[in-house]
Order: structure tokens, then C-alpha cells, then sequence
């Protein structure tokens, strides 16, 4: 009886060391896949806010939940069964499917951009009187979850390639910690972002001068901020859609825009050492945008020409 119990002790502290490992594993994976999407977790932080953008202070909050619950279905949901089924049973689907979204990136970016050319946003909303129908609001969020689809397929993506040699489960752990952490993450500092108004006022309403003044500063600088976040979040769809077309290029072995994109950033890079890095991941951006401008300017001019030859017949 006594050698059966601590035979049984033995297994299930076998049995608690292995699950231990399985935890670490999910955890060191997590947190190398998370690093790896760090890059795409910065676009995503700049091209949230502009859907808030001129909507009044008491709908931001309620609309940052809404696109961040979206993205958590995205991430959970959707992308992650579908990048286990597709790991295990079509791998050479992923890059055409990741290609097919970056365009779809490079086609909004671009609209958008030629939209504020012409003086009508790019279809951003600015007058807050417009602002306050519910459908409008459940539009802008429809629009903003649909392009964090995109910017959330490419940091699944670029995670699972980092735990690709783990078993499924461990794969499957990894990717859902990385989902969740990366959306609290980005929607935390956007709503942070979005509120910094708010805060700012309250500061100026303290006793201690340097804090008013902080206060004010702060209230002053929102606006110039957030005005610059959505050029930066239109920029981001288009760079980030002409990276992943880039990558996807050289996935598919037609190396010869990569390789010259990637030697010309290397030249910069070497050119100013103190700043390397940055130098080399500026010239990448800017290569990827004109891509991305590019992609981006035939879609917008197919889709364009359509109706007029529809309208033609």
C-alpha cells in the first residue's frame, strides 16, 4: 500500500515537473515571438487613434473597448485556429494570404491619403456634430477592426514563424499570450494617448504651479499630437503594406526588389554608424512606403476605372 502511494507521488510530481517545462516553453516562445512583433505593435499603436479622431471625449474610451474587443476576436478567434490549420495542413497559403491583406493595407493607406489631398479626410470624421449618430460610430470601428485584421495577421504570422518548431499546443499557448499581451498593450497606450487631454486638464487644475503648467502643455500639445498620429497611422498602413509585400516577394524567391531594398538600407546604415539601426530601419520604411504607394495607387486606379467602364457599357 505505502510502495503504491509513493509510486503514485512519484508520477504526479513527474506528471507537475513536465507541465513546469510546458509552462516555461510557452513562456520563452511567447516572449521571443513578442519581441519579433514589436515592429508591427508600433504601426498598430499609430494607426488606432485616428478612428477616434473628433469623436467627444465620452464616446473615445467606449470606442477603443470596442476596436480592441474586435482585435482580441481577431487575434483568438479567427487568426489563431486558422494559422494552426494552416501551419499544419496549407503552409504555402500563409505568404499569398499575408501578400492579399498587406495590399488590401496598401489600397486604404492610399485612398485615404488621396482623400486628404482633395480636402475630404481620406473619410475621416473631424466635425464632432457628425459624429454623433451610432451608425456612424459602429462604421469607424467596423473600419478600424477591419484594418487591425491585417496589422494582427501579420504579428500572428511573424510569431508563429518563431515558435514553428515547438509542438501545436505549445505553438498554440505561445501565439494566444502573445495576442493578448500585444492588444492590452497597443489599446492601453492608445487609450492613454486619446485621454492625455483630459489628464492635462485636470493637471491644470492643481494647486502646485509647475503641475498647471504641465496641465496646459499638455492640453496644448494633444491636439498637434493626435493630428500627427493619424498621419502616421496613414503612413503605417501604407509602410507596413509594402513590407509585407516585400517579404512576401522574397518568399516566393523573387529577391531582386528585396535584395536592392535590403543593400541600399544596409549603405545608408554604414554610412552614418552612430545611428545604424535607425538609419538602416528609416531607409527600409521609406522603400516600403514608395512600394506600398505604388501597390496601393494601381488598386485605388483599377477600382476607379471600373465603374466608368461599367458605366460606359
Amino acid at each position: 500500500m505505502a510502495s503504491g502511494l509513493f509510486a503514485l507521488l512519484d508520477d504526479v510530481a513527474t506528471i507537475t515537473k513536465i507541465a513546469a517545462a510546458s509552462i516555461d516553453d510557452v513562456g520563452a516562445a511567447a516572449g521571443k515571438a513578442g519581441i519579433k512583433a514589436a515592429g508591427v505593435v508600433v504601426d498598430d499603436t499609430a494607426v488606432t487613434p485616428r478612428y477616434v479622431h473628433g469623436f467627444t471625449p465620452d464616446r473615445e474610451l467606449p470606442i477603443i473597448a470596442r476596436i480592441a474587443k474586435g482585435s482580441l476576436f481577431n487575434k483568438l478567434i479567427i487568426l489563431l485556429p486558422a494559422a494552426l490549420l494552416l501551419t499544419a495542413f496549407l503552409p504555402w497559403a500563409i505568404t499569398p494570404l499575408l501578400m492579399l491583406g498587406g495590399t488590401y493595407l496598401c489600397f486604404e493607406g492610399v485612398e485615404k491619403l488621396i482623400g486628404a489631398v482633395r480636402g475630404d479626410g481620406g473619410g475621416d470624421v473631424d466635425d464632432p456634430l457628425c459624429t454623433e449618430s451610432s451608425e456612424l460610430e459602429k462604421q469607424m470601428v467596423s473600419g478600424a477592426v477591419r484594418t487591425d485584421f491585417i496589422l494582427s495577421a501579420e504579428i500572428m504570422a511573424i510569431a508563429l514563424a518563431q515558435v514553428s518548431d515547438q509542438p501545436l499546443v505549445t505553438q498554440g499557448a505561445a501565439l494566444a499570450l502573445v495576442g493578448v499581451g500585444i492588444t492590452v498593450a497597443v489599446y492601453g497606450a492608445v487609450g492613454l494617448i486619446v485621454k492625455m487631454d483630459d489628464i492635462g486638464l485636470h493637471l491644470s487644475k492643481g494647486r502646485m504651479g509647475a503641475m498647471r503648467a504641465l496641465g496646459r502643455g499638455l492640453v496644448k500639445a494633444m491636439p498637434i499630437l493626435m493630428n500627427f498620429l493619424s498621419v502616421v497611422g496613414v503612413a503605417a498602413m501604407i509602410w507596413v503594406g509594402g513590407g509585407i509585400i516585400v517579404h512576401g516577394l522574397e518568399e516566393f524567391g523573387l529577391e531582386a526588389l528585396p535584395h536592392a531594398l535590403h543593400e541600399i538600407a544596409a549603405r545608408a546604415g554604414h554610412a552614418v554608424p552612430v545611428a545604424q539601426g535607425l538609419v538602416e530601419w528609416l531607409v527600409t520604411a521609406i522603400g516600403s512606403g514608395i512600394i506600398g504607394l505604388v501597390v496601393g495607387g494601381i488598386v485605388v486606379g483599377v477600382l476607379h476605372l471600373i465603374p466608368h467602364k461599367e458605366a460606359a457599357h
